[in-house]
């Protein structure tokens, strides 16, 4: 019997949902999407991600993969699955790729945008999606901040407090800043992040923008490798997982 490996994109909001990975007892995107796949193939389905999400926190281009001996279309599989899913879960795209392909393993990188809403007042209709900063920020001395997370270094001072990782060792690609009216959007490229990296690091460099510390004790911040020394962790709404990168 053949086996189908199916690789997914899916895009969610994380507002009502306590993160991506499957927990017992509480709603989760992971949880949700399993049971809906198990339903359209008849059988249980186990997923791998290429990032687990916290808490509150958005995906634009989610990447999944499940194996199943069930061969669907791919356009049965997108419109099939989204029939099952809440439509605060979409699945964007859907192909079988090898046996090897894993979505966590065979990702080269992964990138993610934060949305600041900077200014004292804010609609109630973006309050799950950005972080209100009241304060006037200098993108500038963010954005020089930022030069020394650039490169492969040990981001303990950026990962949550009580997490445990094999190794703190992450390689930072790119990080870009895009302002559009109220609105300013720091994406941030790497091979992979510790837990709570990328908040942690958008919450220091708003303490930079607020002139709270100064650029280069950015690069003192990350020598210390102790998160005491960071700044604030930014909230999760604002946080959307915005693309992953595979060989091809």
């Amino acid at each position: 019997m053949n086996i189908h490996n199916i690789k997914l994109v899916i895009e969610y909001e994380g507002t009502r949902y306590h993160g991506w990975q499957k927990q017992p007892q509480i709603l989760t995107v992971q949880k949700v999407v399993e049971e809906s796949l198990s339903r359209l193939f008849n059988e249980s389905i186990k997923i791998q991600a290429a990032g687990r999400t916290d808490t509150g926190v958005h995906a634009k281009a989610q990447v999944v993969n499940f194996k199943t001996h069930l061969y669907l279309p791919h356009r049965a599989i997108i419109y099939g699955l989204n029939a099952y899913l809440p439509e605060d879960i979409r699945v964007k795209s859907a192909e079988e790729v090898s046996l090897d392909f894993h979505a966590q393993r065979s990702a080269l990188n992964r990138t993610y945008r934060y949305a600041i809403y900077n200014y004292f007042f804010m609609s109630p209709f973006y309050r799950n999606f950005v972080w209100k900063v009241p304060f006037s920020l200098k993108i500038g001395l963010m954005r020089e901040a930022s030069k020394f997370l650039i490169g492969e270094y040990d981001f303990s001072s950026f990962q949550a407090q009580g997490s445990f990782t094999s190794s703190p060792g992450r390689k930072i690609e790119k990080i870009s800043f895009f302002k559009k009216g109220r609105f300013i959007f720091i994406y941030i490229k790497a091979n992979s992040f510790l837990y709570k990296m990328v908040r942690n690091i958008v919450g220091t460099l708003v303490e930079v923008g607020r002139e709270k510390i100064t650029p280069f004790r950015i690069k003192q911040i990350l020598e210390a490798r102790d998160r005491k020394y960071a700044g604030p962790t930014a909230p999760p709404q604002g946080l959307y997982l915005v693309w992953v990168s595979y060989s091809r």
